[in-house]
């Protein structure tokens, strides 16, 4: 019986080797997209213009915390109360939580909840909010289907 023991831990070559291949893959194809040889991504709003895609239904949206928790949702225009997203309906924790992501950047910039968000619908199916206060925008097809249909329930109609 031997008390010699070997504590070296060892990476397999080959585990190392492929690290390294997509390390320097994602490198060098950044590198490619810095100077200019690919180009980037298309940003859904600059492709939109570029195409020239009207929207087909715009809602100016304000959100209110309740006491209890819940969150209205009225149209700026109407003053009509859209929605009240409580705890538990499905989707509803969905717009919750990225209207919380809104109103957190609202609060690092010093705005209030006052001024309006804008939820479009665009003529070829994409669906936007956006905070003109911030300047932010949200792509909601990004989220999937039953997320992006959370969103386009506060439409008029439920429209798309």
């Amino acid at each position: 019986m031997s008390l010699v023991h070997d504590h070296e831990q060892t990476m397999p070559k080959g585990a190392l080797a492929s690290a390294l291949v997509l390390v320097g893959t994602a490198i060098a194809l950044t590198a490619l997209v810095k100077v200019g040889v690919l180009s980037r991504e298309a940003i859904p709003a600059a492709a939109r213009t570029e195409a020239h895609v009207a929207p087909a239904v715009v809602r100016q949206l304000t959100f209110t915390d309740r006491g209890d928790g819940a969150v209205v949702v009225r149209d700026v225009s109407t003053g009509e109360t859209v929605r009240v997203l409580v705890d538990g309906v499905p989707g509803n924790g969905f717009v919750r939580g990225v209207m919380r992501g809104m109103a957190r950047e609202r609060h690092i910039r010093g705005v209030g909840m006052a001024p309006p968000f804008t939820l479009t619908l665009w003529k070829n199916g994409t669906l936007s909010l956006d905070d003109k206060a911030t300047g932010r925008s949200i792509e909601l097809g990004s989220f999937g289907p039953d997320n992006r249909a959370a969103f386009a329930a506060l439409l008029p109609g439920g429209a798309a």
